[in-house]
């Protein structure tokens, strides 16, 4: 095993390095060619310059540029679903290299695309039910107590990024993706052993009694839980949505959303570090202690949503809030999003992975929603050409969740969905990182300043 993490990580950085050298020839090829072939080379001209932004817009037509966009739009869509990770990481690297718009729309794009695959993701989810559970397969009671801090850490993380240099975020960036990419290939190598001798032991029990699994209803069982799936093999694991929502949990975490939204919006109509603007962002505090502590002390009584009367000891409340705000933080810093880190961390505390993922991409929902709203107020990105991309990645999401379902219930393996994850977080590394390095190569050539930035001056 530790000779396959070796190789991995090796086959990793060759990947990385082989992808930032050639992104940076391509990039410097294009000072010498025709304008409609050096928008890459100019965004990248625009950001290092601290004359200011511009953006860099391409016209929308039909060419190959946007139909190889679309089609990678639809891969990391329909991958980034599934994983709960968004394909953020595929996107972005998508809209800089091939469809020519500078880094800063890309990223605002990149939101557009995440909050529409997330959108048609969460819908359908909202009519499947847990594996096991005679409940949605979406924890609102995790959700709502880690939204609140999960926001706060990424207006954190925005700050951050904005502060420290490109080449400290790459580096953060390849570390993050490599450990998280690894280690979810290991769970989902853990998870599919535990899934095989599952199958070994029902097949052993069918044989025996006739008190069988009806393989027809859909993936029931985890590993190491028998009993369970054919304890619930009457109940039906796709229901009306509309009776498959706990409205209360579902209401509260809108307007958490809703609350950073209004402080966004009222953010960007002041003065860049004024005495407003600090009031106004240090607000968010007692906003996120409010909500986390309201739905902290619902679940250390055992009031659940559902009805389940779960009681949540004090360490568990206190992780959760320590590891949502951490998880805000690196996605803010990193511009990975939030899916990015909780998807994974879910998995590591042993969530179920049809509920990691579903969890993960309705919290993602609102951050990158919050995003969203941020960039169009400050016109960062062309509508029509945000709206085509966020219908494709719609789409691709939406059959993406279907065809890993059908999956899942035919293979009875929910590990299918850990590899997933564990694939499109690869990817990125490969395509964020090599970005990234092309990016610190072209500075370091340029002898641009790579030191700490000031936020004020930077917050544009």
């Amino acid at each position: 095993m530790r000779n396959v993490v070796i190789f991995s990580f090796i086959f990793l950085l060759l990947c990385v390095f082989f992808y930032a050298i050639t992104s940076t020839k391509i990039e410097v090829s294009m000072k010498n060619e025709a304008k409609p072939f050096s928008y890459h080379i100019k965004a990248l001209e625009f950001i290092w310059s601290h004359l200011g932004y511009q953006h860099v817009w391409p016209e929308m037509e039909f060419g190959w540029r946007i139909v190889v966009g679309t089609l990678l739009g639809i891969l990391g869509a329909a991958f980034g679903s599934v994983g709960g990770v968004g394909g953020g990481g595929i996107f972005v690297p998508m809209v800089i290299l091939i469809l020519g718009f500078d880094p800063k729309s890309a990223v605002s794009i990149s939101k557009c695309m995440v909050t529409g695959a997330a959108i048609s993701a969460v819908f359908f989810c909202l009519k499947q039910k847990h594996p096991t559970l005679d409940e949605p397969v979406i924890d609102y009671d995790l959700m709502l107590l880690i939204q609140p801090t999960l926001m706060l850490g990424i207006s954190i993380g925005v700050i951050l990024s904005v502060i420290c240099a490109d080449w400290m975020v790459t580096v953060l960036l390849i570390i993050l993706c490599l450990v998280t990419s690894i280690r979810s290939f290991f769970k989902g190598s853990e998870t599919w052993k535990k899934e095989t001798k599952m199958k070994e032991e029902t097949s052993k029990l069918s044989s025996e009694s006739s008190a069988t699994c009806n393989g027809d209803e859909g993936y029931k069982y985890l590993p190491g839980c028998v009993e369970e799936g054919a304890a619930k093999n009457t109940r039906k694991t796709e229901v009306n949505f509309l009776g498959n929502i706990y409205w209360k949990e579902f209401v509260l975490v809108f307007l958490v959303w809703l609350a950073f939204v209004i402080l966004q919006i009222a953010k960007n109509l002041v003065a860049s570090c004024s005495v407003t603007y600090w009031i106004l962002l240090l607000s968010q505090i007692p906003i996120t202690v409010g909500f986390y502590l309201y739905q902290a002390r619902a679940l250390y009584q055992g009031r659940s949503a559902g009805g389940q009367h779960t009681h949540w000891p004090l360490h568990h409340l206190f992780l959760a809030s320590i590891c949502s705000l951490l998880a805000g933080i690196v996605g803010g810093l990193l511009g990975t999003g939030s899916g990015f880190v909780m998807g994974p961390l879910f998995l590591e505390v042993g969530i179920v992975p049809q509920v990691a993922s579903a969890t993960a991409t309705f919290g993602m929902m609102y951050s990158a929603s919050l995003s969203v709203v941020q960039y169009y107020l400050l016109n960062r990105f062309p509508v029509p050409y945000a709206l085509f991309l966020t219908l494709v990645a719609a789409i691709a999401a939406f059959l993406g969740q279907h065809l890993i379902d059908r999956l899942v219930n035919i293979y009875k393996r929910a590990s299918l969905i850990i590899f997933v994850l564990a694939f499109t977080i690869f990817i990125s590394t490969i395509a964020l990182g090599g970005v990234g390095i092309s990016n610190v190569i072209l500075e370091i050539e340029s002898n641009e300043y790579m030191g700490f930035e000031n936020f004020c001056n930077n917050n544009n």
